[in-house]
């Protein structure tokens, strides 16, 4: 699947308004749960961007050809993925609790798994927005998850938009100025990125434990 999505990409390095909006549709079909990975379409606009900054070995088809730009691909990319996020939680705000109750969501998401989300949901609070970007498989309940619970929009939005912001637009310029050189990297990145969010969770939490045993404690 990799291969095929980055192949259909490549078709379009001279058809930069194309490969635009193919990044909002595959981010819009990413966000409801098709297993096609966000990071295979990230991962693959930057390869198509990394084939534009380098004519010489990826030739136009004719002098003067338009091609995809890496800063846009950045931008189109990271404006897709907050909006099919919000769009999903829109959705859970709306319409949250019937689209859990249809027989569609039960046939894909387990009662058990349903329930492990919404603890989760309901044990991050705040940050359950961002947590849920970095959990592969449950990014679709979660942010459902997340509207139908009454995040406030504000709220979502803000913690969405910042672990976008680390995660999607510098992974598109890496991949775009170094290629498939930067991807081990990358991986790394990501990694330590996680320990980061992780430990950044455990003391929030850990202070907010704090907060609630002084309150219980105080005369």
């Amino acid at each position: 699947m990799e291969d095929q999505i980055l192949a259909w990409f490549s078709q379009f390095v001279y058809q930069p308004y194309v490969v635009y909006g193919a990044i909002l549709g595959f981010m819009t079909i990413c966000a409801f749960g098709i297993p096609i990975p966000e990071e295979v379409v990230i991962v693959s606009a930057g390869l198509v961007g990394h084939m534009a900054l380098n004519p010489d070995v990826y030739p136009p088809p004719y002098p003067g050809a338009p091609s995809v730009e890496p800063y846009t691909l950045a931008a189109v990319a990271l404006f897709s993925v907050i909006a099919t996020d919000y769009l999903i939680f829109s959705l859970g705000k709306f319409f949250g609790k019937k689209i859990m109750q249809s027989q569609r969501f039960k046939k894909y998401f387990t009662e058990d798994k349903t329930q492990k989300i919404m603890d989760w949901a309901k044990k991050y609070g705040f940050w359950a927005p961002s947590v849920f970007r970095f959990i592969p498989g449950v990014r679709f309940p979660g942010h459902l998850m997340c509207g139908a619970l009454g995040v406030p929009a504000w709220a979502f939005l803000l913690t969405d938009g910042m672990a976008a912001v680390v995660s999607v637009p510098t992974q598109v310029l890496l991949v775009s100025f170094y290629g498939e050189a930067i991807l081990v990297y990358m991986k790394k990145f990501k990694f330590y990125l996680f320990i980061a969010i992780a430990i950044i969770l455990a003391v929030y939490l850990a202070k907010r434990f704090l907060f609630k045993k002084k309150t219980l404690q105080a005369p």
